[in-house]
């Protein structure tokens, strides 16, 4: 069985800069990680493009001149039988590349692109999930009278937490808009509490949930920027994310595979945890769910995609931590 990967990053030329050059190295990890994943998996062969002026890479791939790259991944699209689109949803990088799965004749190893349309428009999300009763922050393209700071600003349409800024004063706004004229950023009532995300293996009648994490954040002269994570999360928080994240993700028809959702878990007593975001694709916290799993993460994200009920075990007692560039430490 041919399984053909794509990786967004790894298909640009390596003098690219903008959105591809601050992706790269975790775009890069996550691709060598789940191909040697699948190339463990009896039966299958894996198969990856690479921008032909990239660093020698260990996995089998093709290499693509640029102005080609439609063209190739149509090509491999409909010759493999899954194709594993990872690619950021900024400017709807991550949908065209799920239409072009569906136009060249092949089967995504993960959403409907109509699922990734919603999921990563921030605005569309917020209002799908208010209108499911299911917590989130406020969310708008304006600022609203009641709204004081602080407040979270990023983009509508963005991945990796780029551009997203924790606002002491609502003024602050018009400085960043004239930084990023070309950038439709929304407004976002904050929510103190532990950043953390559960990871779900989704296919038909099947929604397994993964090690919950936590998520390391950084908060420096006003900027957010995620920095990796750890797993596991600790109870109660674990408990209470994985519940409220699977509210989410079967709230939205269409999604497959590997399925992330971001949370902030309140400290108090009253419980008020919010969803962040979904994010419908592999996320850097592959990159230690693998090595603390007994079982290989792709071969159980095939079995749930084709309908069958993952056999999800772990490592006893094992942790991990990992750095956004994809370096992974365990215990």
């Amino acid at each position: 069985m041919k399984v053909f990967v794509y990786e967004y990053c790894a298909c640009q030329p390596a003098t690219g800069g903008g959105t591809t050059a601050a992706l790269r190295g975790e775009g890069l990890a996550m691709l060598a990680a789940v191909m040697e994943d699948l190339g463990q998996v009896p039966g299958v062969a894996p198969v990856a493009l690479v921008a032909a002026d990239l660093p020698t890479v260990a996995f089998p791939h093709q290499t693509i001149e640029p102005g080609v790259e439609k063209r190739r991944f149509l090509e491999l699209a409909g010759r493999s039988r899954f194709t594993l689109v990872i690619a950021p949803e900024t400017d709807g990088l991550l949908e065209q590349r799920c239409r072009w799965v569906q136009k060249g004749g092949g089967r995504l190893l993960g959403p409907d692109p109509e699922a990734v349309h919603l999921t990563a428009d921030k605005l569309a999300l917020a209002e799908h999930l208010f209108a499911h009763r299911i917590p989130t922050p406020a969310t708008f393209t304006a600022r609203p009278s009641w709204l004081t700071p602080p407040a979270v600003y990023k983009p509508r349409f963005g991945a990796g937490s780029l551009l997203t800024f924790l606002l002491k004063s609502l003024d602050e706004r018009e400085r960043i808009r004239r930084a990023f004229p070309d950038v439709e950023f929304v407004l976002q009532w904050y929510h103190r509490g532990v950043a953390a995300s559960v990871t779900f293996l989704v296919g038909p009648d099947v929604c397994v949930p993964l090690r919950p994490a936590r998520q390391n954040i950084r908060i420096r002269s006003g900027e957010m920027s995620y920095r990796g994570g750890e797993a596991p999360l600790q109870e109660p928080f674990a408990g209470r994310a994985t519940e409220l994240a699977a509210r989410a993700v079967q709230s939205v028809p269409g999604l497959r595979g590997y399925v992330g959702v971001d949370v902030v878990l309140d400290r108090g007593k009253d419980h008020r945890d919010v969803v962040i975001e979904i994010n419908p694709r592999l996320t850097t916290s592959y990159l230690g769910l693998r090595r603390m799993s007994r079982v290989n993460l792709a071969a159980a994200m095939l079995d749930a995609v084709q309908g069958r009920r993952p056999g999800l075990r772990w490592h006893h007692g094992r942790a991990a931590s990992w750095t956004k560039d994809g370096a992974v430490r365990l215990g």
